[in-house]
């Protein structure tokens, strides 16, 4: 291996998720790097750049990689901000990694290869358990949206019944009252994103949590099994949120309230649209131009497509017949039928009047059902 004269003689251990994850023998991400005995000072005289706000963390001058100090840390108010930090250079690594959040996510590795693992995270990798380190666990109440995310990613492990109790303690001190919703969103919307978020709302359901940080969603068994066949098909982000909203009265309230991306708030308002006709078998050409007007599919075809495939996840959608169906509007040269309209007045109806008779042409021509 070549020598970093960067990192030559400090202590320099890799942490938290990369570790785990080598365990588990998935493939390997970013890299997280705690230094131990250092000050700011040695780091900034060895080329790192100190990025850090409300403790020291500095990127390689070659890599850019981040490097942390070794730090303890003391809850000095109330929600997940309420945090001081100290960074001296007496703070140890055991010390560093008993502050951390699981003991899964608390093993550090060593440039040599020796694991470190002071809080039993090895074996709760190997039975394949989510377990809190310790009481300093209940301080920050974004851990459990993040608990709640890691079972959606890691399908084979449960939660630790003495964890999940610490979390419903933690709702009932009323510590999850101060996140903000930007922060749930990243977790939710990355959690949404795994393998499994059905997991991922249980917990938070269990906990309580669900009540507190989004008190307008409604959770059902069919929104649960949606959300996961929308995980195992691969649809984007937008679609999954809208699948989420299914059984939420105001799916806009929602989107409100998790301050969610226009794009998601956009699906979940147009989708129970969709899911009216989307499997209907006796749809005029009016029916179907107005579907596609209402969802600007004229604009943005790829959204329809991906409403329509999320469609199909509640039930048997004929997505090519539709994207047959658009194309032929698609086709139609909208410059052209503007110029023979009478009047300025009446370029939007002849417009759409040329739409609809390509619609009638070929929406009775035999296309393959598949989705």
């Amino acid at each position: 291996m070549t020598r970093d004269p960067a990192i030559s003689g400090l202590q320099v251990y890799v942490v938290g998720g990369a570790v785990r994850d080598a365990l588990l023998k998935l493939e390997a991400g970013d890299q997280d790097w705690v230094v131990v005995g250092a000050s700011p000072e040695e780091m900034v005289k060895r080329g790192f750049i100190p990025v850090g706000g409300d403790f020291p963390v500095f990127l390689h001058p070659v890599t850019k990689e981040e490097y942390a100090l070794a730090r303890t840390e003391r809850k000095s108010g109330r929600g997940y901000k309420g945090f001081t930090f100290y960074t001296g250079t007496d703070v140890t690594l055991e010390e560093d990694l008993a502050r951390r959040d699981l003991t899964v996510n608390a093993i550090a590795r060593s440039m040599s290869g020796e694991l470190f693992d002071p809080v039993g995270g090895v074996q709760d990798v190997k039975e394949r358990v989510l377990r809190h380190v310790g009481p300093a666990f209940e301080e920050d109440p974004v851990r459990i949206l993040r608990l709640a995310r890691f079972t959606a990613r890691f399908t084979d492990f449960t939660i630790a019944p003495e964890t999940l109790e610490l979390c419903r303690k933690m709702v009932l001190l009323g510590e999850v009252d101060a996140l903000v919703p930007e922060r749930v969103w990243q977790e939710l919307s990355r959690g949404l994103m795994c393998a499994r978020p059905s997991r991922m709302m249980d917990v938070l359901v269990n906990c309580g949590a669900s009540a507190r940080v989004m008190p307008v969603w409604v959770d059902s068994p069919q929104v649960r099994e949606a959300v996961d066949r929308a995980a195992q098909t691969g649809l984007l982000l937008s679609s999954r949120f809208a699948l989420l909203c299914l059984a939420t009265p105001d799916a806009q309230a929602l989107a409100k309230q998790l301050r969610a991306p226009t794009e998601c708030a956009d699906m979940a308002r147009l989708l129970p649209g969709v899911l009216k006709l989307a499997n209907e078998s006796s749809l005029t050409a009016e029916q179907v131009l107005s579907l596609f007007e209402q969802c600007d599919a004229i604009r943005k075809p790829e959204r329809l497509i991906e409403l329509l495939r999320a469609a199909n996840v509640l039930r048997d959608v004929p997505v090519e017949r539709w994207r047959h169906w658009l194309d032929a509007v698609l086709c139609i040269d909208a410059g052209a039928a503007a110029r023979s309209a009478p009047s300025p007045q009446q370029i939007k109806s002849v417009v759409r009047a040329v739409r609809l008779e390509a619609l009638k042409v070929v929406k009775d021509c035999p296309v393959d059902r598949h989705a």
